[in-house]
């Protein structure tokens, strides 16, 4: 055990895995499906159903976060809440995450400590009953956070984004555009040059402070995932690309054509049809049963030219591509 008094703030450089480890286990909470928690080679997993819905997502410092930007608090909440948001949009309950981070050496403990936090509070705000279990750690010049995230499904089949039927509605849970907006606020406003600089809260105008919130620590409603599954829902998706891309993608498994109506999509129809990183849910429902919490968007049309319509006519937006629509400078 290190002699190092506890109000300091090492470097994880001055510190040994073990005691790293110990002080990010020291701040997760027990999943209610660990049947084997951390401190094995691997843990154990409870599946009522018989089977396990998994998924993975990795964040990398430069092209999907700004340290300038987001805090340790920030990262770990974000990590948790995009790999939960593609397990309930399968139908799935949520039931443990495995995290894999490879940290730079002058990073320090504290960032880490709150990294955990937010993976903590993450799931115990959005997915009661899930926590980290275990992951992996080494050593990386560039910041990584890779997420494992493993879900029930409690007997029901998947939702997939194949199911949608002609005659459907199109439905969302889950904001569109705000986060979209978080970034370019980010972008616009806290760089000098090419290099992000700390968001100073008091030149924010008003409701920037809920889209920048949107984009660093989203809430997506992950509850409501199984919730459309017991519902009916036909087809469903985590809207992680923009909601013309994500909906043209639903729409080409299924081999259908969504039809939208701009309409219903807010204040910035544009925005939310091409901001990324809503992570809100897209469902697919039979009409006349679409459950509390999601709100009508469109319709589901036979098959045409084109996948996507956009008040009848072809939509001509491209979506969200982080390789475009972030750059890769570190900060």
């Amino acid at each position: 055990m290190s002699s190092r008094p506890r109000d300091d703030d090492p470097t994880l450089g001055e510190l040994s895995e073990g005691e790293i480890l110990r002080a990010i286990l020291a701040r997760t909470a027990r999943a209610s499906h660990t049947l084997v928690g951390p401190g094995d080679d691997a843990a154990v997993i409870a599946a009522p159903s018989g089977s396990v819905v998994a998924t993975t997502d990795t964040l990398v410092h430069g092209p999907d976060f700004r340290l300038a930007w987001s805090s340790g608090y920030d990262l770990g909440w974000k990590a948790a809440a995009v790999n939960l948001a593609d397990v309930a949009a399968m139908g799935a309950r949520p039931t443990a995450l495995l995290v894999a981070l490879a940290v730079p050496r002058d990073l320090r403990l504290s960032f880490i400590e709150r990294l955990a936090d937010g993976f903590r509070e993450a799931c115990a705000a959005l997915a009661p009953g899930c926590a980290v279990v275990g992951g992996d750690l080494t050593v990386s010049d560039v910041l990584t956070v890779a997420v494992t995230a493993l879900g029930d499904l409690e007997g029901r089949p998947p939702v997939t984004r194949s199911g949608a039927r002609v005659g459907d509605v199109v439905a969302v849970a889950g904001e569109l555009g705000h986060a979209a907006h978080g970034l370019s606020v980010l972008f616009g406003r806290f760089r000098e040059g090419e290099a992000p600089v700390p968001v100073d809260a008091s030149l924010l105008a008003p409701g920037e402070s809920a889209a920048l919130a949107a984009q660093l620590r989203p809430s997506p409603p992950i509850g409501l995932g199984p919730f459309a599954a017991t519902a009916g829902a036909t087809a469903m998706m985590d809207i992680s690309d923009g909601l013309a891309l994500d909906a043209r993608r639903m729409a080409a498994a299924s081999e259908v054509t969504i039809a939208l109506d701009s309409a219903a999509l807010g204040d910035s129809p544009q925005r939310a049809l091409a901001g990324g990183e809503d992570h809100a849910l897209l469902a697919c429902f039979p009409p006349g049963i679409v459950p509390a919490g999601f709100r009508v968007i469109g319709t589901v049309v036979p098959r045409g030219e084109h996948e996507l319509l956009v008040d009848g006519a072809p939509a001509d937006v491209s979506g969200w591509d982080p390789y475009r629509d972030w750059d890769s400078a570190s900060g």
